[in-house]
């Protein structure tokens, strides 16, 4: 058996082992999605490099190799959120919840939301709001061809669920801090649902973070709904310790005339890979999804996305940008499928690279499937290095070597994180990627959980 096949069986004779106390609180739909996904991923395998979607990571490297334990219940840390969190971005005021290694915080403080949103943790969710959750659960996420997705559905007890009503505009940013904090190696799954109703509209930041030395391997899989004319802003922050590893499925389905916009800034992390999948299932949707990594060392930054036009009258436009230095190796394994009835079709895809030496790798597939002449689609990708005319216009006005080639990259990053609409958020995320180009930044430090006693 390879490292991978053995790393399965031992998932799924855990499974099997705590099947009791996985689906002790489930309701019977809940519990049989979870032995669907126990059947898919013994079927499809944690993926190898000869899935064409992972060929450029190489799992293995990361997930094998060290001992991890698997938490079951939530972590007993006894304190009070305002006492061990704080997150200092001037001029945004956000509510706030935390997931502590995949389970929502139970010290959380209250949130100040309008009438009939719901924000909890999605395990309290399935016991409160049964049929608002079956209704979506799962109807998004598909773990038959997505064995990662299996994998979360298989163990995850916990994490986030939102739900926005009808008409409902909501003000204030949501926050969720997704929080690795041991004092050994860990396993999290964990999953959320966010549901915005017709006409609805909120912006949702997800920060994940690991506060201690420990290594995590963190499987994370996210359902947003976004209802007719609803508008979902979502960016997130991936900024863990170079010991962890990342694998974060996000699935979007939208209406008609709604609009999502995804920001996904990676800043740290040993491998981080992202897959995004979204279905425009109705007329006038638009999609739009940005993503920045910054590698260095060893780090390994993948980014998978699948944008699906199922409706005429469509718009989508993808832009990841990446930065290597070192050794750091990155993928980019992008596509827009186009239906045969979504006619007037606009998709636009394009990753850009900048590899700073030699030793640093990036591997690209920019991918188009139309099956209509009726579009406007464009794809592309380029690998490269800084300008050498651009650095030496600028170092020609006594600007030094270092400080040149900063700001070249600076100007390379801000495309995408100028993307984002919140004016305070943005101007915070731009300090922090200016700080983690000049290598300067580790974890944030404005995020002092972990330093309570």
């Amino acid at each position: 058996m390879t490292k991978l096949e053995t790393l399965q069986s031992e998932l799924v004779n855990l499974f099997d082992d705590n099947t009791d106390v996985l689906t002790s609180n489930d309701s019977d739909w809940i519990r049989q999605q979870r032995k669907n996904a126990l059947e898919d991923f013994k079927r499809l395998g944690i993926p190898t490099k000869k899935n064409e979607a992972y060929k450029y990571t190489n799992l293995e490297q990361y997930l094998t190799g060290s001992e991890y334990d698997y938490e079951l219940a939530p972590l007993t840390y006894e304190a009070n959120l305002d006492d061990i969190f704080h997150c200092d971005i001037p001029e945004l005021a956000t509510q706030i919840a935390l997931v502590l290694n995949g389970f929502y915080y139970k010290h959380n403080r209250p949130v100040d939301l309008p009438q009939g949103v719901i924000l909890c943790g999605l395990a309290e969710a399935t016991q409160k709001y049964p049929e608002l959750v079956a209704k979506h659960y799962g109807k998004y996420a598909n773990t038959s061809t997505n064995s990662l997705a299996a994998l979360s559905s298989m163990f995850a007890q916990d994490g986030i669920f939102l739900y926005v009503p009808k008409n409902v505009v909501i003000e204030t940013p949501i926050q969720i801090i997704n929080v690795g904090y041991s004092f050994k190696n860990l396993r999290v799954n964990r999953r959320n649902l966010i549901i915005a109703e017709d006409n609805a509209q909120v912006s949702v930041l997800f920060c994940d973070h690991t506060l201690c030395a420990r290594s995590f391997i963190t499987n994370s899989l996210t359902e947003i709904y976004t209802g007719n004319n609803a508008q979902v802003d979502f960016t997130r922050m991936q900024n863990e310790n170079s010991n962890s590893s990342q694998i974060s499925n996000t699935f979007i389905h939208q209406e008609a005339n709604s609009t999502f916009t995804s920001n996904t800034l990676s800043l740290h992390g040993g491998l981080i890979r992202n897959n995004i999948y979204a279905k425009l299932d109705g007329e006038g949707a638009t999609n739009n999804t940005y993503s920045l990594f910054l590698a260095d060392g060893e780090q390994h930054m993948s980014t998978y996305t699948n944008v699906h036009h199922a409706k005429p009258h469509c718009f989508s436009d993808q832009l990841v940008k990446g930065v290597l230095d070192e050794k750091a190796t990155g993928a980019f394994n992008g596509k827009i499928y186009v239906d045969v009835d979504a006619v007037k079709t606009e998709a636009f895809q394009r990753n850009n690279n900048i590899l700073l030496t030699p030793t640093a790798k990036m591997n690209t597939k920019p991918q188009l499937v139309i099956y209509n002449d009726d579009v406007k689609c464009s794809h592309g990708a380029t690998v490269g290095q800084l300008d050498e005319n651009a650095l030496f216009y600028i170092r020609s006005r006594g600007i030094g070597y270092n400080e040149a080639q900063h700001l070249l990259m600076y100007a390379f990053a801000n495309e995408v994180v100028g993307k984002i609409k919140l004016e305070a958020l943005r101007e915070r995320i731009i300090d922090m990627v200016d700080r983690r180009l000049r290598g300067e930044l580790g974890t944030c430090e404005n995020c002092n959980l972990g330093q309570h006693n």
